[in-house]
């Protein structure tokens, strides 16, 4: 009987002696797989279109809610400013919100009460706070449908703007981690990194949107008729009426009306209960509270 250590030698006896490896074949391989990757690569890269864009409002529109309400409501989880401060200064933007009735001297009065929550804060401090409050508040509230259009434009090799009355520093975090070109906001004077108190023009709400995208296109030379924008609300007719391809995004009524009478293209991702709350509740609610912090929490920035 043959011992077990004479059988295991008599096996690797009968192995196939092992070759040493062609590192030179092997060398070749990995170039040539390299050189593919990069082939692939330079075929899938798109030729940048310097003529079209596109412009994004943020609220309802690329996020579910108001991008406000969210910043806000973190901003008092860490005391920022009090529960009276905000609600007695939402109540104000509610009231002419919901009636109807925009009193100069009373949306005066409410954008004063709102800038008063910032005066003395600094700009960093703001934006820190920004970061944390967009990973745990609103990156989950991204509409998937809407973010797929935006991709759709940057694959197309077009720049893609956010455009919103929220604060330049919330709309600036959003772009930044959606990959977008960047933003247009609601921008508030600073003097030395620290806020005054004050915005600089006004909100950036309604006809101030168009006017804002007319501006950056003769800035970077871009033809409107070639552009889209997309947006939930009514109040942003004026930005839609001045591209080639306006897009209504889970639309309120009146736009939704609007939108069918002039064909233009309609995409809604509200499922039925919550596109039928959204009409009655986003405006009076969600909308007046975005305007009303929306006039306290911005940054001044200036286009680079």
């Amino acid at each position: 009987m043959t011992p077990p250590r004479d059988r295991a030698a008599g096996r690797r006896s009968n192995d196939r002696p092992s070759r040493p490896p062609n590192l030179q074949r092997r060398s070749q391989l990995a170039g040539e797989a390299a050189a593919a990757v990069a082939e692939v690569e330079s075929a899938l890269t798109v030729d940048p279109d310097p003529v079209a864009a596109a412009f994004f409002d943020v609220d309802n529109t690329v996020m579910q809610g108001a991008s406000i309400f969210h910043l806000a409501r973190g901003l008092h989880r860490r005391e920022f400013f009090t529960t009276r401060d905000i609600l007695g200064a939402a109540w104000k933007q509610a009231y002419f919100r919901i009636v109807g009735v925009e009193d100069p001297e009373h949306v005066a009065d409410a954008r004063a009460s709102a800038l008063a929550f910032i005066a003395g804060h600094t700009v960093s401090e703001l934006e820190s706070l920004g970061e944390e409050i967009f990973d745990e508040s609103m990156a989950h509230r991204i509409w998937p449908g809407t973010r797929a259009l935006a991709q759709l434009h940057l694959d197309q090799g077009q720049r893609v703007w956010l455009v919103t009355a929220a604060p330049i520093e919330i709309a600036t975090i959003i772009a930044r981690r959606l990959g977008l070109t960047g933003a247009l906001g609601t921008v508030a004077e600073h003097v030395d990194g620290v806020y005054t108190g004050e915005l600089v023009g006004e909100m950036l709400h309604g006809s101030a949107k168009a006017v804002a995208v007319q501006q950056l296109a003769e800035r970077f030379g871009l033809d409107l008729a070639r552009c889209s924008a997309y947006s939930d609300s009514y109040n942003d007719l004026p930005m839609l009426s001045i591209v080639g391809d306006p897009c209504a995004i889970n639309p309120d009524t009146r736009l939704r009306e609007h939108a069918r009478r002039e064909g233009w293209r309609i995409r809604d991702y509200r499922t039925g209960r919550k596109a039928a709350r959204a009409t009655m509740l986003t405006a009076a609610l969600a909308g007046a509270a975005a305007g009303t912090v929306a006039a306290g929490t911005a940054i001044r920035r200036r286009l680079g």
